[in-house]
């Protein structure tokens, strides 16, 4: 008797419409009352939500994709994660509250929870590690990897940062190169560095052109560029 309530419970929340190619698992996914795209699918409370002309969208995770209406080819894997997402397209967010404020920004990547939390309207974005680029809102054209890996990065742009914490204050420098963790580290304004090895031009805050290879290079110099 149970293995049938069970069966009757399943059968319940999972929908698949076969016309437009949407298939649904949860209270509330997939809910819009005017839902037009097609070859949706969604798997979890709310997911996808309100979702109406916006087709090709994958949302697995509690609330995720949740504001979606007319964003196409996003994939949500994550509780919260792409939540506020409308027409955003081409966004992958795998962990939960990923891109979490993005709301028309597109064809970023975030991997890793609270990755590129703030990020609004950004786009070309890679983020991954947990909260890398959490801070992010329209800076473009950045790569984050490792935890809190430019992460209070606002809108700088051309930015690449491998290692934890590299870059990790960074909010509007741009094309710096920061490569080993705390590379980097404080810069803020900065723009135009290279820091390869652990803890190099760690304390530079507003210098530009420096390059630094090995660890501790450079590693107390502030403004100087």
């Amino acid at each position: 008797m149970k293995n049938i309530f069970t069966l009757l419970a399943l059968t319940i929340t999972f929908s698949m419409n076969a016309q437009t190619g949407n298939t649904s698992t949860g209270t509330g996914a997939l809910a819009s009352g005017s839902l037009t795209g097609s070859k949706n699918s969604a798997f979890g409370y709310q997911s996808l939500y309100s979702n109406t002309t916006g087709f090709e969208n994958t949302a697995s995770g509690f609330s995720s994709l949740y504001s979606n209406t007319t964003g196409s080819y996003n994939t949500a894997s994550g509780s919260y994660s792409l939540y506020f997402n409308t027409t955003g397209s081409y966004n992958t967010a795998s962990g939960s509250y990923s891109l979490y404020s993005n709301t028309t920004g597109f064809e970023n990547t975030a991997s890793g929870f609270s990755s590129l939390y703030s990020n609004t309207t950004g786009n070309y974005n890679t983020a991954s590690g947990m909260y890398s680029l959490r801070f992010n809102t329209t800076g473009y054209n950045n790569t984050a990897t490792g935890n809190e890996s430019l992460y209070f990065n606002t809108t700088g742009y051309n930015n690449t940062a491998t290692g934890e914490e590299s870059l990790h204050t960074n909010t509007t420098g741009y094309w710096n190169t920061a490569t080993g963790n705390s590379s980097l580290r404080t810069n803020i304004t900065g723009y135009s560095n290279t820091a390869s090895g652990y803890e190099s031009l760690y304390f530079n805050t507003t210098g530009s052109y420096n390059t630094a290879s090995g660890m501790f290079s450079l590693g107390y110099n502030t403004t100087g560029g």
